[in-house]
C-alpha cells in the first residue's frame, strides 16, 4: 500500500515522535472534556478541513489517517456523511463506532447495519465499499491492530459502558 501512511504490517517503533504525539493525543481525546466538547466543536472542523482542502484531508486526518463515509440513512433513506477515524488495513478499512465514548451508538453505525453498501472518500478518491461487522471471534486481533494506530482507543469500550461496533468495510 503507497501513501501518506506506512501499512500496519510496518509498526511505527514504540517511541517514534508520531505515535508519543498520538497517545498524547488520545488521551485528551479520552478525557470527559474533550467527551463533552468533541460532538460540538468537531464536526464544524472536519467540514472547514475538507472545504479548505477540497476534501483531501479531513481534521482527524492530520494525526492519522481518516475517512468520510458515505451512507444511507437507516430510516430515512436520505443520504448521510460522516468523517471517521480509520485503520487501513490492506485493501480494508476498519472504523469503530465510538460515539465519544456516549452510551449510545453513532447513527452512522445503525445506516451501516440497515445498508451495508456505502462509499468512502479515501485520500481524495471515492471508492465503493461493503461493511461487514467484524465478528466476535475476531474482536481481539482487530482491536490490537486498532490500538497499534491509536493507542488506548479502547478504552472508549469502557468509558461508554457498551460493546462498540467495528466494521471492515471491503472494496466492492
Amino acid at each position: 500500500m503507497t501513501g501518506r501512511y506506512p501499512p500496519l504490517v510496518q509498526t511505527e517503533r514504540m517511541d517514534s515522535p508520531l505515535r508519543l504525539f498520538r497517545a498524547g493525543v488520545a488521551w485528551v481525546s479520552r478525557t470527559p472534556w474533550f467527551r463533552r466538547v468533541g460532538p460540538r466543536f468537531m464536526p464544524g472542523f472536519e467540514r472547514l478541513m475538507r472545504r479548505l482542502t477540497g476534501g483531501r484531508v479531513t481534521a482527524s486526518g492530520i494525526l492519522m489517517p481518516a475517512l468520510v463515509l458515505h451512507t444511507t440513512g437507516a430510516k430515512s433513506w436520505q443520504p448521510r456523511s460522516t468523517e471517521l477515524m480509520c485503520v487501513p488495513d490492506g485493501d480494508t478499512w476498519l472504523i469503530t463506532g465510538s460515539n465519544y465514548a456516549r452510551e449510545n451508538h453513532p447513527a452512522w453505525t445503525a445506516n451501516l447495519l440497515a445498508h451495508p453498501d456505502a462509499e468512502i472518500e479515501y485520500k481524495g478518491r471515492r471508492i465503493p465499499v461493503r461493511a461487514g461487522l467484524v465478528p466476535e471471534a475476531e474482536r481481539e486481533e482487530v482491536w490490537a491492530t486498532i490500538e497499534r494506530q491509536w493507542p488506548g482507543y479502547r478504552k472508549y469500550e469502557v468509558a461508554s459502558g457498551r460493546t462498540l461496533r467495528i466494521f471492515r468495510l471491503r472494496r466492492r
